[in-house]
């Protein structure tokens, strides 16, 4: 009786590891035979028109603080906030004495600079007598130009009294008298990802647009490109340069940039057709390599409504590329696709 048990035993324990064995077979026959039923689309380069937006806030394009490089009393300042000026026009007085004596010191000295021309042309004095003079005589023209200018303090340039800080009577004490800003012309400082460095020249042409103005646009033209990149951001600078002659863009306002780069063929697919490993930021795609699922590993750009623009070595004209089913998809699988 026992023995029987064992036999019986022995003889249902072959069975189950048989049908054990049988199901790895049935397993291992489906996977092989496993196909996934996908669409596809052919990859082809596409026209674009490659822009780049970024908002920027404006400035005067020339902004000059009014000192003098003198202490002393403010006699007059001939401007208020918001009058405009051109160049050479008067805004400050100071303080006329030292100016005065100087100029009156200069005449005299200029009397005894001819008389010295004279002796010295006769022979009836040195040359070291006649240099000294000369010194003497050149450096109280300097002092009186620079008291000149210190003294009747002019616009250098045409623009708007942007801010004033003294009143007439005051003492100057070191602060501007005012503020004077260009705003016929502006300027604005726009930071742009490093990848564009090769694109951005001087001189392209620039739109802005203003909330204030919904329905306009304003040209600008890029001045100048700074040659270093932002370690921190990656990005550089470029300065652009805005007319405004009627003066309705000011210093100050929030504004769109947008950079025409000019025409560039790309490659461009499904924006679905492009997928993303989990936990990190690696895009791929899968392309029908005959009759199987080939992983590629891409760069992506901009993307225009449902299409993205991707780049890598591997992508070529004219590849079949799965646009439909991708994500049920891992490298080497069989293709099926429905047209």
């Amino acid at each position: 009786m026992k023995q029987t048990f064992t036999i019986f035993g022995a003889c249902l324990l072959g069975i189950l590891m048989s049908a054990c064995t049988g199901n790895n077979k049935n397993t291992q026959i489906v996977e092989e035979e496993r196909i996934e039923q996908v669409k596809t689309r052919i990859v082809r380069f596409c026209e674009i028109s490659r822009e780049i937006e970024i908002s920027t806030i404006l400035q005067g394009y020339e902004t000059q603080n009014i000192a003098p490089s003198l202490t002393g009393r403010i006699e007059n300042i001939y401007v208020e906030v918001g009058d405009h000026v051109h160049a050479g026009d008067d805004l400050v007085r100071m303080d006329q004495n030292q100016y005065n004596t100087t100029r009156l010191a200069f005449g005299n000295l200029k009397t005894e600079m001819d008389r010295m021309e004279k002796l010295k042309a006769s022979g009836s004095i040195s040359q070291q007598s006649y240099d000294q003079m000369k010194l003497n005589y050149d450096q109280t023209i300097e002092s009186l130009k620079f008291l000149e200018e210190n003294t009747y303090i002019k616009a250098p340039f045409e623009g708007v009294i942007s801010a004033k800080s003294y009143e007439n009577g005051e003492l100057y004490g070191g602060q501007a008298i005012l503020v004077l800003t260009q705003i016929n012309i502006l300027k604005a400082l726009v930071s742009i990802p490093e990848s564009y460095f090769p694109m951005v020249k001087p001189g392209m042409k620039v739109t802005l647009k203003s909330n204030i103005y919904k329905d306009e646009s304003f040209p600008a033209t890029i001045e100048l490109v700074y040659p270093t990149i932002d370690a921190a951001s990656h990005t550089f600078q470029v300065k652009l340069r805005i007319p405004n002659k009627d003066e309705r863009l000011r210093p100050g306002m929030y504004v769109s940039s947008t950079i025409a780069l000019g025409e560039e063929n790309v490659f461009m697919v499904p924006y679905q057709a492009v997928l993303k490993l989990t936990g990190s930021n690696e895009r791929y795609i899968f392309v029908n390599e005959n009759g199987f699922a080939k992983r590629i590993k891409v760069q992506i750009g901009e993307r225009f409504n449902e299409m993205i623009e991707i780049s890598a070595p591997e992508v070529k004209e004219g590849m079949e590329i799965v646009s439909v089913g991708q994500s049920r998809l891992v490298d080497g699988v069989k293709l099926n696709v429905i047209k």
